[in-house]
């Protein structure tokens, strides 16, 4: 049996007044798992998603992504955590405006410094992967909705992270465009190894992850202790 590309022990989120978002939650998720994350708003979903992804430090506990304590990590550590390992795909999409479809999803390749030929190697494939290879030109405002979140997963996906970190992917989108996205986060995971961490509502969604866990009040409903990640 594999070992789990994501370890959380014990975490913990104290917000200012005394709001307590997560509350010793533990899990872990192994290589090529789908992990949908679901409850109500305010249960502490997108607090946990963040936590995982090094985008907000924890009141307590520990948080491991490919072997490497995300918790402990300095910001320069962080930043290459996101830019090599994690995938990230925002309800709100997160494409840059001025930039065409193409470029946004090219965006993480440069920042790895990825050859040019490579990377235009690698957005056509991307953009064809999830349908928009004919709207490579388009900027965010010339797509819709839906096209617009495929340009977010195709970007998410362009320096082949192991894990994908969604929150709510599917939120502004119909259901029938919410059902491919879901199949090819699905197929991706198969195919890839990748692990992902979804939260949502989405009952399409729910359907296909091999496993999921219910937030309410910030703990789970049936909680999973977490495998030591410790040395």
């Amino acid at each position: 049996m594999s070992e789990p590309l994501v370890v959380v022990e014990s975490l913990r989120k104290v917000y200012p007044r005394g709001v307590e978002a997560l509350r010793g939650v533990s899990f872990t998720a192994s290589p090529g798992e789908l992990v949908a994350v679901r409850g109500r708003s305010g249960s502490g979903k997108t607090t946990l998603l963040n936590l995982l992804g090094g985008l907000d430090a924890p009141t307590e506990g520990r948080v491991f992504v490919n072997g490497k304590e995300v918790t402990a990590l300095p910001e320069a550590g962080l930043l290459e955590l996101r830019r090599d390992v994690i995938g990230f795909v925002f309800q709100s999409f997160g494409l840059i405006p001025v930039l065409s479809a193409a470029e946004n999803v090219g965006v993480p390749m440069r920042l790895s410094r990825t050859a040019p030929a490579e990377r235009d190697e690698r957005v056509k494939a991307l953009l064809a992967l999830v349908g928009l290879e004919a709207h490579a030109n388009q900027r965010p405002y010339e797509l819709s909705g839906g096209q617009q979140q495929r340009v977010a997963l195709a970007r998410s996906l362009a320096n082949r992270p192991k894990l994908l970190i969604a929150d709510e992917p599917t939120g502004q989108l119909d259901s029938q465009t919410a059902r491919q996205i879901m199949q090819l986060i699905r197929a991706l995971v198969r195919s890839e190894g990748v692990t992902a961490v979804v939260a949502t509502h989405d009952p399409s969604l729910i359907t296909l992850a091999d496993r999921v866990l219910e937030l309410r009040d910030g703990v789970f409903l049936e909680a999973e202790p977490a495998a030591s990640a410790t040395p």
